[in-house]
């Protein structure tokens, strides 16, 4: 009788441990944009609605968008993306632009919106990301 009352007690702790480790999972992703195009652009912005919609995922999750290139495009205040950019944001969303693509395009800050932060390189950032744990997606 001892053994089974050790032996319940055992498993009674590893499961609220187990239960315990679940409700403070985070997650980390990383998504990446390099195109122009509307469509990959606003899939892009869906996607990550979405998961921050996803009920697994709901204030769990830690999600940022790095563009580089063509991926520019979303960030530039002459283009009609910055409701929903504004809405990510809001959100928790890091809205990141690398500063390669900046100087080989003869970028200036000020063409982008004023809530854009900066990485001095958009692949060295999802390098570094990658390495830190984070999932990356490419829509």
């Amino acid at each position: 009788m001892k053994k089974l009352i050790l032996i319940l007690a055992a498993v009674m702790t590893i499961t609220a441990h187990y239960a315990t480790a679940q409700q403070k999972t985070r997650y980390k992703a990383i998504y990446q944009l390099n195109s122009d195009d509307d469509k990959v652009i606003r899939a892009t912005l869906r996607n990550i609605k979405n998961a921050l919609e996803d009920p697994r995922l709901q204030k769990k999750v830690t999600i940022e968008l790095v563009a580089h290139g063509n991926g520019v495009a979303a960030f530039r205040k002459d283009h009609p993306y910055e409701e929903l950019l504004q809405d990510l944001k809001t959100r928790g969303v890091l809205l990141v632009e690398c500063e390669n693509t900046l100087r080989e395009r003869n970028i200036v800050k000020e063409d982008l919106f004023p809530f854009i932060s900066y990485t001095p390189s958009g692949n060295g950032e999802l390098i570094i990301r990658q390495a830190e744990g984070w999932s990356y997606v490419h829509p």
